[in-house]
């Protein structure tokens, strides 16, 4: 009996031991920001690689080719983390791009020349206002500390990409949108999409506009 009795009391503090760790796990669930935001920024990657080959492969102006390189590597080493990152907190990542990315990796594929440099540069730019501001949006309302410090991480290797491209369209004479004096898109600019303008909406609105050829689902920071 006393041999039961002890079992009792082992399976008993085994129990009591379990109940805090269980809880402590379902706390660590990110917010749908959070999750969002890392499923956004991973089919934007994958975008990026796809399309940072083809800057390489078809780009005319040695200054594409020599972007798709650098974007393909930098969205190579951030998807490393985004994915480490979502398997720590049990967030399953998309695939594959998103049906607006894919179409326009569809476009690049069947253009060439200077028609291909200014699609890939146009798209690109659309893109990376979109993925700076929802990163800007994840590191101001983000609830989860490993996701907000990947898009803290993440936003200057963004803004020096479209800084690269806002030179590069220049010399290339392609249409740029409003910049505010830290080089960021001011908020009612509006940017060049493939086959028509996109919109960037002021704070307060969402980001309808696409990233990388696609959608960011992250809201955009609402005002008080």
């Amino acid at each position: 009996m006393l041999g039961i009795k002890r079992l009792g009391l082992l399976a008993a503090l085994v129990l009591v031991g379990i109940a805090p760790a269980a809880a402590a796990q379902a706390a660590v669930q990110p917010s749908q920001q959070d999750t969002q935001y890392l499923q956004a920024v991973h089919q934007v990657n994958l975008f990026e690689i796809t399309a940072g080959d083809l800057a390489q492969q078809k780009g005319q102006s040695q200054g594409v080719k020599d972007l798709g390189a650098r974007f393909k590597t930098d969205h190579t080493q951030l998807d490393q983390t985004v994915q480490q990152t979502a398997s720590q907190l049990g967030v399953e990542l998309p695939n594959e791009p998103t049906a607006d990315q894919q179409s326009v990796i569809d476009q690049l594929n069947n253009a060439s020349g200077e028609e291909f440099d200014r699609l890939w540069v146009t798209s690109e730019l659309a893109g990376h206002v979109q993925a700076i501001q929802a990163t800007q949006t994840e590191i101001s309302q983000g609830s989860e500390q490993s996701v907000v410090q990947l898009a803290q991480t993440a936003l200057p290797t963004l803004q020096a990409h479209y800084d690269a491209l806002v030179q590069l369209a220049e010399q290339l004479g392609i249409p740029v949108p409003q910049a505010t004096a830290s080089g960021t898109p001011s908020p009612g600019g509006t940017t060049p999409a493939p086959g028509g303008t996109t919109e960037t909406p002021a704070p307060g609105g969402t980001t309808e506009s696409p990233a990388p050829g696609g959608t960011f689902e992250t809201p955009a920071p609402t005002q008080s």
